[in-house]
């Protein structure tokens, strides 16, 4: 029996979207600190954490499998990401990188932070 096939996504190194994050933000006239700040509140990683994962090129799914607290709040992600409602994505790693999709389309369009971390 053959193994399933990951998505694509799962295996892409966090650090070579992070870039993209980061220039959707300041496109709209936020920061990379607001990015990490929203990253650190999903995943739990501090500053240096963060940091380090960044520099060992971690895939998605390694990221996110050793995100030291993941926020129970984020449960109450609500919203469409790519044409789908994230309430209903039933492949849980899928449905994390589509939270912190959706929390960093929230920083784009200009939601204070305050209201985007508080849900």
């Amino acid at each position: 029996m053959s193994k399933p096939i990951k998505h694509r996504i799962y295996t892409m190194s966090f650090a070579s979207v992070y870039p993209h994050y980061v220039a959707k933000a300041e496109r709209k006239g936020r920061s990379k600190a607001e990015v990490d700040e929203i990253i650190r509140w999903l995943t739990g990683y501090d500053a240096s954490a963060l940091k380090a994962v960044l520099e060992a090129q971690n895939d998605f799914e390694t990221f996110f499998d050793e995100a030291p607290a993941m926020n129970p709040a984020r449960r109450q992600i609500k919203g469409v990401i790519c044409g789908v409602r994230i309430e209903d994505i039933r492949e849980p790693l899928m449905q994390e990188i589509r939270y912190l999709d959706k929390l960093i389309d929230e920083l784009a369009k200009g939601k204070p932070m305050d209201r985007i971390l508080q849900l």
